[in-house]
């Protein structure tokens, strides 16, 4: 089993792929997600920058399907107490997820923060793109159809 963190711009990505029919990396994690080969990792402060990105006017995602998807993810995932880290981000919002994701790799060796941002967070093995993600379920779950 895989657990992830979700950086908002890959739910983000994801949903607006879903509308086109697009099978995009981010989709896939998304995918995952909900096959129940990944596990979503959170705390409240994550759940509630996920509903109210998702929310934006300019996104245009239907209300309810945006309810749905984040009470799913809390429904399904694990609330995860925040590492406190010595590191410095470009935006501190993002902290969050970095210090969920840091706190998560205490109690679960497989876990990860996925996102499309790499920029906005420390080099580390832990922080990895959709694409990366998508490979690390292969290696990890060789037989797995990745929710293709």
């Amino acid at each position: 089993m895989l657990y992830a963190v979700l950086d908002t711009n890959v739910l983000v990505s994801a949903v607006l792929a879903s509308r086109k029919g697009k099978n995009t990396p981010p989709w896939k994690v998304l995918a995952l997600v909900f096959a129940g080969s990944v596990i979503p990792v959170f705390n409240d402060e994550i759940l509630q920058e996920y509903y109210e990105v998702l929310h934006r006017r300019k996104f245009k995602f239907d209300a309810a399907v945006v309810d749905k998807l984040v009470a799913e993810i809390k429904r399904i995932g694990i609330s995860q107490q925040a590492l406190e880290v010595n590191e410095e981000f470009p935006d501190q919002d993002d902290a969050v997820f970095f210090e969920v994701a840091m706190g998560a790799r205490e109690n679960y060796e497989n876990s990860y923060l996925v996102t499309g941002n790499m920029k906005h967070f420390p080099k580390s093995p832990i922080v990895v793109t959709p694409t990366q993600f998508v490979h690390l379920m292969e290696l990890f779950e060789p037989n797995s159809d990745n929710a293709d």
